[in-house]
């Protein structure tokens, strides 16, 4: 999925917490696609894996500080030929949670989608920025 280095640092995991456990969706096809998570010097990005669905089928919001990710569809099917009628209907759904660390500027992320991956960037605040290494001279 991401063609970068990344840094998988241990603070990651505690800004971001323990992933809220998902809502039980009870007699619906439920699984929870598989996600990235990783932080880049200006940014932290989670990608969400989920084929077969458009943009459109998401739903991405914050609230309290928490990054929800979740997406509803429904699919129906009918097929008839002479006597025989057959129609199966299909719920899938999912909620992915995210706890956000304080350095983030929660009003610039963005959200993209593309070959069935919904990418969001979540940019640092500039103070939280990692600055590249420098040389110092030695006088």
């Amino acid at each position: 999925m991401l063609s970068h280095s990344l840094n998988w640092s241990p603070l990651l995991t505690s800004f971001f917490g323990k992933e809220l456990a998902p809502d039980d969706f009870s007699g619906n096809s439920f699984s929870v696609p598989a996600v990235n998570v990783a932080e880049f010097g200006d940014k932290y990005q989670i990608e969400v894996a989920a084929p077969g669905l458009s943009r459109d089928d998401f739903k991405v919001e914050i609230k309290n500080n928490v990054l929800i990710v979740t997406s509803e569809k429904e699919e129906k099917k009918e097929e008839t030929e002479r006597t025989f009628h057959r129609k199966e209907f299909s719920f899938y759904s999912f909620k992915r949670s995210f706890a956000l660390p304080e350095q983030v500027d929660a009003d610039q992320i963005k959200a993209t989608h593309e070959h069935g991956v919904l990418k969001i960037d979540i940019p640092k605040k500039e103070e939280a920025r990692q600055k590249p290494a420098r040389s110092i001279q030695i006088g």
